[in-house]
């Protein structure tokens, strides 16, 4: 009894809180160790780097080092963020519900979309410029909306330029067309661009611009480190189709694969008819003229000019019929009154 309750009374910890088994072990591995000073520190490996945490100070004892050896930084945690691309997406007042989805669909596109509310004035067009400055974005996309009928979208990159003005046909948003692809929120996009993007210097600089406003930036807070959708440009009939497809990987594939994997159409899906190229952001010298442009308004006056001269040539017709009827009085029929002696007398 006395030998039991003197081991309960010796304490089953050390003063660090360890175990008195561990105590030992640490003992023993402290005094077979060699002494500090008897060889230079290596280097840690998976130390930062020293553009991050700078210089380490050298050791006293030992003599300074000229090389240090860093492991690559390969986590998004630990990696820097330089790529600090925003897009500023905005529209007019007045727009319609639809363009507005339009709007929406195209912000959810990019994770690292800033939003504002409408613009109230549509002929000063230079002070989206200042408001990228106060929300730090280099890119714009600025929904215009004429008559409640009428999209333009101006791209330009904020404040010195270029700028694009486009006119937006066949839209369709995700809510109308009800497309069976669906990938992940913010995950980063493929880019991809037709072959007649490289032919032309406005086509180059469109692709160019096109790339930098929809390209998620490396290591951006609200994006997905991986790719499960693309974004199709495709150059036809001197217009712009995107398109916005979903990677699919079948689930008996682990890993993948270009010939295994398919695309599935995710939406939205517009065109885009480039009208002019400016120098500056909004403004500037007329960089590029689109000459075969019409404007839905020279197509609307060209539509009620056809259906006028239709209206117009009915009634110059019937005109024409009833001159022809004055000038061509049809000839008496001489039976006419024959037999009306004869109801007036059985009459009376």
């Amino acid at each position: 009894m006395a030998k039991r309750k003197q081991q309960e009374e010796q304490p089953r910890a050390d003063a660090n809180g360890r175990p008195r088994k561990q105590a030992k072990q640490n003992a023993k591995k402290l005094a077979t160790a060699p002494p500090p000073s008897a060889a230079p520190a290596k280097p840690r490996v998976g130390a930062f780097s020293t553009t991050i945490a700078g210089p380490s100070a050298p050791s006293p004892a030992a003599p300074p080092t000229t090389t240090t050896t860093t492991a690559p930084l390969t986590s998004s945690s630990s990696a820097p963020f330089k790529n600090k691309e925003k897009v500023l997406v905005l529209s007019t007042r007045g727009v319609t519900f639809r363009y507005r989805h339009l709007m929406e669909d195209v912000a959810a596109l990019l994770p690292h979309a800033k939003r504002e509310s409408k613009l109230d004035t549509k002929s000063d067009r230079r002070v989206i410029n200042e408001v990228a400055d106060l929300k730090g974005c280099s890119s714009v996309l600025f929904f215009e909306v004429r008559k409640k009928q009428d999209l333009y979208l101006w791209l330009s990159r904020s404040p010195d330029g270029p700028s694009a003005k486009f006119h937006v046909a066949n839209v369709h948003t995700m809510a109308e067309v009800k497309l069976s692809g669906n990938h992940l929120k913010g995950s980063r996009p493929v880019l991809s661009f037709d072959a007649g993007f490289d032919g032309q210097p406005h086509t180059q600089l469109l692709k160019e611009m096109l790339t930098q406003t929809f390209a998620t930036p490396k290591w951006h807070h609200k994006a997905k480190p991986f790719f499960d959708h693309v974004l199709s440009f495709t150059l036809a009939d001197d217009r712009i189709w995107v398109r916005n497809y979903q990677l699919v990987v079948p689930p008996d594939k682990k890993r993948a694969d270009p010939s295994n994997a398919s695309l599935v159409e995710v939406g939205p899906r517009f065109c885009l008819n480039p009208i002019k190229i400016f120098g500056g952001s909004f403004g500037g010298p007329t960089l590029y003229d689109n000459p075969s442009y019409t404007s839905p308004n020279a197509i609307r006056a060209a539509l009620k000019r056809k259906a006028a001269s239709k209206y117009g040539s009915k009634v110059a017709q019937r005109d024409r019929r009833t001159e022809h009827k004055a000038a061509n009085p049809m000839p008496r029929d001489p039976m006419e009154g024959l037999f009306r002696g004869e109801e007036e007398g059985s009459e009376g």
